[in-house]
């Protein structure tokens, strides 16, 4: 039994899966490959992989369809990777349940990082971690306290629920709409710049320099990122 781990590439460019094979290999991943998105339904079904990289552009229809469907029934980590670069897909793709977003062309380096970023956020799901460390912040979701450094930050409680949140997904990519939703419920997943006041009163609270924030990362257009450090 191989102790790899396991990721399918749902691509069907034959020139990417042929880059992609020696760099997953290179870092410890066993590689499977779909060329379709009914193949990597049914691929992922029949034996769920740890994680996969999903083109959106298929030639028998649209990743996204691919993501709507395998998160009626799996968490599977799915890290998206494409040229299309209008924000509306990486928006939708993310709201649909992807856990990043890579553009075509991208480095080895990159992608790994997104992997394994991924993968990490998969194992604190299940693992329902009650302390979440990112660099020296620490949010300890039993006790309703963040500190830094040891040194204890005062926040409201919608702030603690906003940090937890973001803490919960460090690394991953959350829209607008996930955000609002999970924080403040359906009726207001429009609410962007109420949002956007409440991540500027939690940088002044949490980043060293809350005007160049190292914590809490705007992804232009699409939503927050807590940095992993």
């Amino acid at each position: 039994m191989s102790a790899k781990t396991s990721v399918l590439v749902v691509d069907d460019e034959a020139a990417i899966l042929r880059f992609l094979k020696p760099a997953l290999e290179a870092n410890d991943y066993e590689m499977d490959s779909a060329g379709t998105a009914a193949e990597a339904v049914k691929r992922i079904a029949a034996r769920p992989p740890d994680i996969v990289l999903l083109d959106l552009g298929l030639p028998d229809g649209d990743g996204k369809d691919v993501i709507r469907r395998v998160r009626e029934w799996s968490d599977v980590p799915i890290v998206v990777l494409s040229a299309r670069e209008r924000e509306a897909e990486k928006i939708e793709s993310l709201d649909l349940g992807a856990d990043d977003y890579v553009n075509k062309p991208f480095t080895v380096g990159e992608l790994m990082a997104r992997m394994r970023a991924a993968l990490r956020h998969r194992m604190q799901r299940k693992a329902e971690v009650p302390v979440l460390r990112v660099g020296d912040l620490e949010v300890d979701a039993v006790r309703h306290r963040v500190t830094r450094a040891g040194a204890e930050l005062k926040l409201t409680p919608k702030e603690f629920e906003l940090l937890s949140f973001l803490a919960r997904h460090a690394g991953r990519v959350l829209t607008h709409k996930q955000i609002l939703s999970a924080v403040w419920g359906p009726a207001h997943v429009e609410d962007t710049q109420y949002l956007r006041v409440y991540i500027g009163q939690l940088r002044q609270k949490i980043e060293l320099t809350p005007n160049e924030p190292a914590v809490v990362l705007t992804e232009p257009g699409i939503g927050y990122r807590i940095a992993e450090q």
